[in-house]
């Protein structure tokens, strides 16, 4: 059983993809809106208003992020001195209690739930992330399963659960967030080259969000700065992200480029596949569409007879 991907998308279906689902045809889900557009497309939102709305809420968001980050900072170098920043453990905890006094206890409040919003929104991405490489062919076709009637894709979050857990056996935290955060810059900057190469070879791709170059190659050049910067001032650690990242490419080749593999294998594999289906309730997103469409055929033909009955 190799990881192929079931759907094959071309070059030429990129800007038709970029209008494609985010969701799945599962009724009373916030993930099933029908768009108002033509075509059977569907995704988190209104098509007509995603157009306006994506870039609005870029542009807004941003800035006001960006504000509330730097003024944060500025009040904390503003009432403690650089000693007291650097021996705390949680600079927000150590500003609340120097300032608010009675009421300080606000501050490990606010900071958890900052943590949660934040955990909340990668355990939804990172996730998805699994799940479209698992349509794509590049992880077990199990990662693209959802469940009949949630739509959730189980598998996916089972399996970023699992591997969170793994990163928990380093012994030194700080030392794993250099890892991930070297990591995750690397594939951002990576991701906004890619764009500008698409934009570049193939001009004429259907854009349903355009934005200028300038932002792009803006981005690129302090990202070339902060990768350089953390490769010189710290090569050990962005080594071993290096190491870490790369570790993949075994993976690569043994699930999706080695097409001729033992039949042993492939039946394990598929023994693996049904029995996670039957523990989780998971199947592939097209059979849950075409359950959809089965059980509104008989909707569709007594809202039917009843008009002719009406009629006559």
């Amino acid at each position: 059983m190799n990881w192929d991907p079931l759907p094959k998308w071309s070059a030429a279906h990129l800007g038709e993809l970029l209008e494609r689902p985010l969701g799945y045809l599962c009724p009373g889900h916030f993930h099933s809106w029908k768009t108002p557009c033509a075509g059977p497309h569907y995704h988190h939102g209104i098509c007509s208003d995603m157009h306006g709305n994506l870039p609005r809420a870029i542009y807004i968001s941003v800035p006001l992020v960006t504000f509330v980050y730097v003024f944060a900072n500025i009040a904390y170098i503003t009432a403690m001195t650089p000693e007291e920043i650097l021996t705390s453990n949680a600079v927000a905890v150590t500003f609340g209690q120097k300032l608010l006094g009675a009421v300080s206890w606000i501050m490990p409040i606010s900071v958890a739930l900052s943590t949660f919003g934040g955990v909340n929104g990668s355990l939804f991405t990172s996730s998805r992330l699994f799940f479209a490489g698992a349509r794509e062919g590049h992880l077990p076709i199990l990662l693209a399963m959802i469940h009949t009637s949630r739509c959730t894709p189980i598998p996916a979050l089972l399996f970023t659960c699992a591997t969170t857990l793994l990163m928990f056996l380093t012994s030194d935290i700080y030392t794993l967030i250099n890892y991930v955060g070297f990591i995750n810059y690397l594939f951002y900057g990576v991701t906004i080259a890619g764009q500008i190469y698409f934009r570049w070879k193939r001009p004429d791709v259907i854009r349903p969000i355009q934005i200028s170059l300038w932002f792009p190659i803006i981005y690129l050049i302090f990202w070339a700065f902060l990768i350089i910067f953390s490769l010189i001032s710290d090569p050990i650690v962005c080594g071993m992200g290096l190491v870490i990242m790369l570790s993949g490419v075994p993976v690569y080749y043994i699930g999706v480029y080695w097409k001729n593999k033992p039949k042993s294998f492939d039946i394990f594999i598929e023994m693996m596949t049904k029995n996670c289906q039957k523990i989780c309730t998971v199947v592939y997103p097209e059979q849950v569409e075409e359950d959809n469409e089965e059980s509104s055929l008989p909707h569709k033909a007594n809202s039917q007879s009843g008009i002719a009955d009406q009629a006559e």
